[in-house]
């Protein structure tokens, strides 16, 4: 096995590993959600991104509101769903 294969399969345990976390360090936050460190920093300076800091200093994310922030303002495709949605024009359902 060579250094490549190496690094790509201790990236994916790194991220296996990650998933199971409950509480999410910013940098562990920012490798999870795949967005860079100054933009959380910002998205979390206006309140846009639930987080903690319980010492007023570090910043902590609990995974599974990240998840919800991260999955919010959903859309759907036009194509043949079974499922209904509403339309956001006039806020009548369309089968």
């Amino acid at each position: 096995m060579n250094i490549i294969q190496l690094d790509e399969r201790l990236e994916r345990i790194e991220s296996l590993l990650l998933a199971k976390k409950k509480v999410l360090t910013l940098e562990e936050a920012c490798d999870y959600a795949g967005i860079s460190r100054s933009y959380l920093y910002k998205l979390t300076s206006t309140g846009t991104i639930p987080h903690s800091k319980p010492n007023g200093k570090l910043i902590y994310f609990e995974r599974e509101e990240l998840e919800r922030w991260l999955l919010q303002n959903k859309t759907f495709s036009k194509g043949n769903s079974k499922e209904s949605t509403w339309s956001h024009s006039k806020g009548s359902k369309i089968s």
